[in-house]
């Protein structure tokens, strides 16, 4: 079949790569100038299961509240009385019971796991280098993070992933240049996650893609899919692009699209953070990615920067900086490796991602027959674009997928899917 995706951050060139190798004819459809230029920009960095939790975790909603007037916090308001973010944040707040998170962190680890499967192929067969590191450490400040991260770990146990949990003392043996000056509980280390740059990946990948046959559409932003009889069209620029079947892979522009298509999800565009800057002191820079637990903050060490990524900002649809998420950024930062770089004159981004409630995304059919979705995925889309890539493409091509779908699709929401 001729498959268009609509999206050419990390899930859709993943997406577009498998369709290729299944044996489609694959054109990917981009509003910008090139791959990565959206929530790819400025994913996480980091890939295994550690990394992918839903925001909806167990004593979030009480930690987002006691950070609300403080300088710095994991999530940041700008539109206090717009109604889809309370809305969401309801249906958010519902899917942080211990009960729902579970069966949130199943299905995340389901993919993760598929994903570094796939990733690790990936690597050895193309030969790839983007700057990856292996081994996340994720710091827990208190006790009682710990205590709140207990299902995660439990989660993580039960799906085979290693993990150790360290206390202070050995996490700095591990990681010696954690500032001493910093005091924290504990940590976990998971030595089989790991770190690296997501959009050198993606365009690498870009380039595997187009050698597979894969046409690139750039500064095409498409204004509506429409579902037809035997194909869809999409609506560009006062335009059409005809295609048998079509994957909606645009990021925050998701919803949009997929409503324009007669499909209503509870997607909701959240404004991401990220910091770049260059390494000062290479012996006082991190050797491991380090996760901070209480402000949901990841470093890594890309080559000779520092990559500084998370918080979340509700209720804004511009690209300005929100000061809060800016001083969060700095501040985690300058906690564990003050000395290693000047964060203050780092490059700050910040940009949209999709989010779901129970932060799970959304793969393969729709009520369409011919439109397909791989949407949702956060901030952390880059842990599990392979493996949602492969599972649509499988889906696509008529084959059984290759780990168990239940729970990812369209039905959750009780939408009926052919």
């Amino acid at each position: 079949m001729r498959v268009a995706v609509i999206g050419g951050g990390v899930v859709g060139v993943c997406t577009a790569y498998y369709l290729a190798e299944a044996g489609h004819e694959v054109a990917v459809v981009e509003r910008y100038g090139n791959v990565a230029q959206e929530a790819s920009f400025g994913n996480l960095d980091l890939m295994g299961p550690a990394a992918l939790r839903p925001w909806s975790m167990p004593g979030t909603p009480g930690r987002v509240l006691s950070m609300l007037f403080r300088t710095e916090s994991l999530m940041a308001f700008s539109a206090r009385f717009e109604p889809a973010m309370w809305r969401w944040l309801r249906r958010a707040i519902g899917e942080s019971a211990t009960d729902r998170f579970r069966q949130n962190q199943q299905r995340l680890q389901r993919l993760a796991l598929f994903s570094q499967e796939l990733m690790q192929h990936l690597v050895q067969k193309q030969e790839l280098d983007f700057q990856q590191r292996s081994g996340v450490m994720t710091i827990f400040r208190s006790k009682k993070d710990q205590e709140l991260a207990q299902p995660l770990m439990e989660a993580l146990g039960e799906a085979g992933s290693r993990n150790e949990l360290l206390d202070a003392e050995a996490a700095r043996q591990l990681e010696p240049a954690l500032s001493s000056d910093t005091p924290f509980h504990s940590a976990m280390f998971m030595p089989d996650d790991w770190a690296g740059n997501c959009p050198l990946f993606v365009r690498q990948l870009r380039t595997l893609a187009q050698d597979r046959g894969v046409e690139f559409h750039f500064n095409c932003d498409v204004e509506a899919v429409q579902a037809e009889l035997g194909g869809v069209s999409l609506r560009v620029a006062g335009q059409s692009i005809d295609a048998d079947a079509v994957v909606i892979a645009a990021g925050a522009g998701s919803g949009r699209l997929l409503k324009s298509a007669g499909v209503s999800v509870p997607m909701y565009p959240v404004k991401v953070y990220s910091a770049s800057t260059a390494i000062q002191e290479y012996e006082l820079a991190p050797q491991v990615a380090v996760f901070d637990d209480t402000y949901r903050i990841a470093l890594t060490r890309l080559g000779k920067r520092i990559r500084v990524a998370g918080c979340a900002e509700l209720g804004s649809s511009n690209f300005d900086l929100h000061p809060k998420a800016v001083d969060t950024l700095v501040k985690v930062a300058d906690d564990w490796f003050p000395s290693a770089a000047n964060y203050r004159t780092a490059s700050f981004w910040c940009g949209p991602v999709a989010m779901l409630p129970e932060g799970v995304p959304l793969i393969g059919p729709t009520r369409h027959a011919n439109v397909f979705v791989n949407a949702g995925h956060g901030a952390a889309a880059w842990g599990m674009a392979a493996g949602c890539g492969k599972l649509v493409a499988d889906v696509i091509s008529g084959r059984r997928p290759e780990i168990d779908i239940d729970g990812l699709t369209l039905s959750r929401h009780g939408d009926r899917v052919r």
